[in-house]
């Protein structure tokens, strides 16, 4: 082992042991139930068996949302998959795949076997996986690679480490040429743009629902502090507009609380409410949609999507190609940073802050629906991850 890597491996376990009392106590908690057992005490997270095929790496839903149609270029594969959330694990298990949690990086030495190619999605840098991989005889490739503006700076600040890190990294596949210029800024090398995979995904609904004959608006992927403002701007909608506002919060465990302040402001303001598991139907003023999987097929029924993830800065947004491609009027916040390569190529999209999205449902009568111009071709840079 390399020196600077036996010094990032004893900090690594150091840190463990710092967080070991926390990590205990989170996985009693009905969100990290699955993931803190699996990725810090290695718990139903057995070792891939298989040297061949190819490993995926993906942090969440999104990403692993993305892999479909690189999955569908590689049907005779050996398919592994890791992820870091449960919304991820979900997601990946929909796929024909080996699927685990990937471990925390004081233990992959111990995890990991030999493997032929790891490819990472996005922002997913983990030093030990990188290092760890390339020792182990695994040519690793970054694909759909992306620094925000958010983290650039910080990134920027540490280019030295990021130098070490991306060392172990056989190419770089961009969303855009400024990723690409920021890699070349930490020492990274063999870099090519090729536009944001999302875009090759195919939009699908799972389910039809009869659209509602008044004005349907969803607030899709919202996060705590945006349903609030929503909500209140919602309100002064409906005085002048007869609508009703079907709310999708992100995380499942948001569900009760959400509800709780729905039901507060349909007290308040005489408003009808319902809960989606209890009534699949749209007859009530707000409507909470407290299952997964249920997205699409609201977006599929609305007229305006408020996408949420962007009125909170620490969020960086969510992706607007699905409300686009089912023909709602988009609103979203500001701080869409995450997302940005997507936003490209969505048109006619509202960009407002909280206080204003009372103003932006008004103006949504006067503007077409969104729409997204851009597609990519993943074929050629899926066969030349096969070459690597």
């Amino acid at each position: 082992m390399k020196p600077f890597t036996l010094l990032y491996y004893i900090l690594s376990v150091v840190l463990y042991l710092v967080a070991l009392p926390l990590l205990v106590y989170l996985s009693f908690k009905q969100k990290y139930k699955e993931s803190i057992p699996a990725r810090f005490f290695l718990f139903k997270n057995p070792s891939f068996n298989s040297e061949d095929g190819i490993w995926f790496h993906v942090c969440s839903l999104g990403e692993a949302k993305a892999l479909k149609p690189i999955l569908e270029l590689v049907p005779d594969r050996d398919i592994k998959i890791t992820t870091v959330t449960h919304t991820g694990q979900v997601e990946a298990k929909k796929y024909d795949a080996d699927v685990r949690y990937l471990p925390y990086e004081m233990l992959l030495p111990f995890w990991m076997k030999k493997q032929k190619l790891l490819v990472v999605l996005e922002a997913e840098f983990w030093y030990m996986l990188f290092a760890v991989a390339g020792a182990r005889g695994a040519k690793v490739v970054l694909l759909n690679a992306r620094i925000s503006d958010k983290s650039v700076k910080k990134y920027l600040q540490f280019a030295w480490f990021y130098k070490k890190l991306l060392s172990n990294v056989e190419v770089i596949y961009a969303q855009s040429e400024v990723d690409k210029n920021r890699f070349l800024a930490l020492g990274a090398k063999n870099i090519e743009v090729i536009g944001n995979i999302k875009l090759a995904g195919k939009i699908t609904k799972t389910k039809e629902y009869e659209k509602p004959l008044k004005e349907c608006i969803v607030a899709g992927s919202t996060h705590e502090g945006e349903e609030e403002s929503i909500l209140k701007s919602f309100v002064e909608y409906k005085k002048q507009v007869d609508a009703k506002l079907i709310v999708v919060p992100r995380h499942p465990e948001r569900f009760e609380s959400v509800y709780s302040l729905m039901k507060n402001y349909a007290d308040k303001n005489s408003l009808t409410l319902s809960r989606f598991s209890e009534a699949q139907n749209f007859e009530t003023d707000l409507i909470l949609v407290d299952a997964m999987g249920e997205l699409n097929n609201m977006y599929a029924i609305s007229d305006i999507a408020i996408v949420g993830g962007a009125f909170r800065e620490d969020v960086g947004g969510h992706n607007p190609l699905e409300p686009a491609f089912f023909g709602c009027k988009i609103i979203t916040g500001k701080h869409f940073h995450d997302q940005k390569e997507l936003f490209k190529y969505v048109h006619h999209v509202q960009y407002v802050e909280s206080d204003e999205i009372h103003k932006a449902l008004l103006a949504t009568k006067d503007l077409p629906v969104s729409m997204v111009e851009e597609k990519i071709n993943l074929e050629p840079v899926v066969n030349k991850i096969l070459e690597v």
